[in-house]
Order: structure tokens, then sequence, then C-alpha cells
């Protein structure tokens, strides 16, 4: 894919409602002259409704009030402004947002609001799958199961579903939520086109992070898009690494660093190291050290983030967490790399929205 067909590309399967009316929000510029051509409407009309979907964050076609009665009412009839549904909403107390979302065909996916007390700009987590297939130890949402990729316009959804449900602004934008983006790159890369065209986010403001999906970074190099490539290393030895991501058995470290140095020298781009810290199994201090030898010629960036609690189905957690005593050793030993090494800060972990906890829970 390229920006220009991007661009061009018209009207192609749509998510509907479950009335079966098409859903405008989320769709490119593009695809909206499409479907205005489509039910006989000048171009122009494209540009108004756009308008009201990114600008105006209109939560109804009745909202688009320079349009004329008729003509919201005929597209009421073939249009609705969104397909997905908020199942439920937990707000946590450090003011984080956790979206639980229902798809038109019965299938739930989460995205986060965060906001920061050092800082004006919210940023959002968005989902790129249905469930993941890769299956990361640690990680609530790999014990889903992968169920389906979800489309362009659903991951673009997301950010404005967020906006008009909290009447803000969000300015950064991570993909992070469920699912291996990589593993969905036509349509990951297809929905950040769309991101900075229409909903006005940045390339330098948006992260896509991945376990380590080789053709997927290979493809993301060659778009060029301006963003920040986060890896999901968790581990810097190949025995540790294939068991706590064990797509690491498809993809090695050493090919890993390979591709991350060909993708620092074709972007010029830094790219972001995350690494999960274990109790025992990953916040060793030899293990610092490895890590610090293995990035050290990488342009990039470490942040280490603390386990926040998944469990089994008995109740018992999965891991346990370092204590705070060993997390700053480990940075200190990291920070040997001559890089930025940073402890992420933990936001939402009391309503199960932080790193590793996304699993769907619902219940009517």
């Amino acid at each position: 894919m390229t920006k220009n067909n991007d661009i061009e590309r018209g009207l192609k399967d749509p998510a509907r409602d479950k009335s079966g009316r098409i859903a405008l929000s989320g769709l490119s510029l593009a695809q909206l002259k499409a479907f205005v051509k489509s039910i006989g409407e000048p171009a122009f009309r494209a540009d108004q409704i756009h308008s009201w979907i990114y600008a105006k964050w209109a939560g109804s076609i009745d909202e688009m009030t320079n349009l004329s009665a008729d003509l919201r009412k005929r597209l009421n009839e073939a249009a609705c402004v969104s397909a997905l549904e908020i199942a439920t909403l937990k707000v946590s107390r450090d003011g984080t947002r956790k979206y639980l979302f229902r798809l038109p065909d019965g299938k739930l996916v989460e995205s986060v609001l965060m906001s920061f007390q050092d800082r004006d700009t919210l940023s959002a987590c968005v989902s790129s799958q249905v469930g993941c297939a890769v299956g990361c130890t640690f990680c609530a949402t790999g014990y889903l199961g992968f169920m389906r990729n979800l489309t362009a316009q659903e991951i673009v959804d997301q950010v404005l579903a967020i906006q008009r449900e909290s009447g803000q602004r969000i300015s950064n934008l991570v993909y992070m939520g469920q699912g291996e983006p990589l593993l969905n790159t036509e349509n990951v890369i297809e929905s950040i086109f769309t991101m900075q065209q229409s909903v006005g986010i940045g390339g330098r403001h948006i992260t896509v992070s991945t376990s380590g999906i080789i053709p997927g970074i290979e493809q993301l190099q060659k778009e060029n898009l301006s963003v920040t490539l986060a890896l999901s290393l968790h581990a810097p030895d190949t025995k540790t690494r294939e068991e706590v991501v064990p797509i690491t058995k498809k993809y090695s470290i050493a090919d890993l660093m390979k591709s991350l140095k060909d993708y620092v020298h074709t972007t010029g781009r830094r790219v972001t190291i995350e690494y999960v810290l274990l109790k025992d199994v990953t916040d060793r201090p030899e293990q610092a050290i490895e890590l610090a030898e293995l990035v050290r010629d990488i342009h990039c960036n470490i942040n280490l983030i603390p386990y926040n609690p998944t469990y089994n189905e008995d109740g018992t957690a999965l891991y346990d967490r370092p204590s705070r005593e060993a997390q700053w050793k480990f940075k200190e030993l990291a920070e040997r790399s001559g890089k930025t090494v940073t402890i992420r800060l933990e936001r939402g972990t009391d309503i199960e929205a932080a790193c590793g906890q996304l699993h769907n829970a619902f219940k009517e």
C-alpha cells in the first residue's frame, strides 16, 4: 500500500450497524466521497460530513445542521455515524478510562484513554485485533486466542468514539491495545494514514508496538510514516524470551536486532525497547547488563514495565512484580547502554487497563 493508493481508495466493505446501515465514522475522505456519490450527492457533501465527524465529533447525522432536513433523512436511512457500541466504561482513580466496545458482529475489543498530571496531552491506546495469536505469557489478551483482525475503519473509530464520549481531543496514539499490530499490517498502515490526514494526529505522536514480527517491521519501514516503532523485547536472551514471548522461536533476537537497525537507518527514527519486569524471570541483574550490551549500538530508548497483575482461573497471579528496589537496580544497570531508560508510570491498574491486562471482561 502507498499513501496515494490510500487517498484514492474508494468505499469498500465499510462497517455497518445491525440494521445494515453504512457507518461513516472512521472512513477516509476518499471513502466518504465514494459514499456520497453512491447516493447521488455531489462530492462537496463528503467534505461537510467529514468536518462533522472529524472536527466537530458529531455523534449522529441529525447533528449535521448545515445539511438539509431532507438530506439528513435520506442519510439516516442509508447510514449512521458509528457502528461501535460502548458495552462498558470503567474509570480509574487516576482518571484513566477503559472502553469495552461491542462490534457489529458481537465481538468485543478494548481501548484506553490516559491522562497525565505533568502534561496537557491525552493518549489513547487502541486495539488492532480481536484477541491475539502471539500468546505472550504475561499478557491477558493472549489467553483470549485470536478471533479476527480489525478493519482500518474499526481502528480509527475507536479514537473517534473515545473523543465523542470524553469530549476531549486525543493528541497521542499508541497501537498497544489488544492484538499484534504487525499481524494486521495493511489495516494498521491504512488506519495511520487516516489518523494523520483526518483525525489530525501527526506521525511523531503515533507509536506502533510489536512483539517482533519482522515482515511487518519491514513493511512499516517501506511506508516511512514517521511513526515510532516499539519492540516488546522483554528478555535479552533466547531461552527466556522464547518462554515469555513464544514468537521468538520464529523470529530470533539476532534477526530482530538487525531489523531494528535497518528500520532506524531507513527512517532516521529512534525506536523504543519495551521490557516487562517479571520477578525472578526477567529482572535479574545479569539480564540488565545483557540488555545494555544488546542495544548499545541501536538508536533507541528503553522503557521498563513493572508487571501488571494478570490472573489464572483460580485467581492466582501468573507472575510477581519485582520490588521497587529491584526495578531501580535494573534501570541503573540498563543505563550502561548509554540510552535513556525509564520506568513506565502505571495508569489504570485498578480497572485492569494497564499494559498486559486487557481481556474483554464483561457482565450484563
